[in-house]
């Protein structure tokens, strides 16, 4: 006895049409999925090149950091200020006129201050500077991104401002010096 069953003339052969729409949208799907993960992989690739800028940007983030506390004052330079103050007081005489006592007290300690001042926006111009100098060492087509240049810029400014505030400080063209009367 025959146990195969003969479709109906116009019976549509269901295992057929299961089989073949899933073959043909697999290979639809592998064909756009090629491109794509050839897309991905240049990507990649693209970003392996690339360097990832990490040191620059904190570099210049430092620099930015640096010359604010330079405009601002910092610990350090109180600290030392306060240092100049307790040195000079020691070494002054009980008999010391008032003009001496004001320089003792006021101007070492002032001078101080500036100095440190004067350190730390030296230090950020000079960091500024070669973060925006880097890319001229390394390939030609390197470029730091915006963001970073323009930090870059900012703490040069801020630097320049600084030191030009250390300039006037230290030698006393910002204020003049008090005077004891007499």
């Amino acid at each position: 006895m025959d146990t195969t069953k003969t479709p109906a003339p116009n019976a549509v052969d269901l295992d057929k049409a299961d089989t073949e729409a899933p073959a043909e949208a697999a290979g639809l799907e592998l064909e756009d999925a090629e491109p794509e993960a050839e897309e991905l992989a240049a990507e990649q690739a693209e970003d392996d090149e690339q360097p990832s800028h990490a040191g620059a940007a904190a570099s210049a983030i430092v620099a930015a950091g640096l010359s604010v506390v330079a405009l601002s004052g910092s610990w350090v330079a109180g600290i030392v200020s306060e240092r100049s103050s307790i040195a000079a007081r020691l070494e002054l005489s009980q008999a010391a006129d008032a003009n001496a006592q004001i320089a003792a007290q006021f101007v070492g300690p002032w001078h101080s201050t500036a100095l440190v001042n004067g350190i730390f926006s030296t230090l950020a111009l000079i960091i500024a500077v070669f973060v925006l100098a880097l890319p001229a060492f390394a390939s030609p087509e390197r470029h730091l991104p915006t963001w970073v240049r323009s930090v870059s810029w900012a703490s040069i400014a801020l630097g320049a401002l600084g030191i030009l505030l250390f300039v006037l400080m230290y030698f006393d063209l910002l204020l003049a010096v008090p005077k004891a009367a007499g």
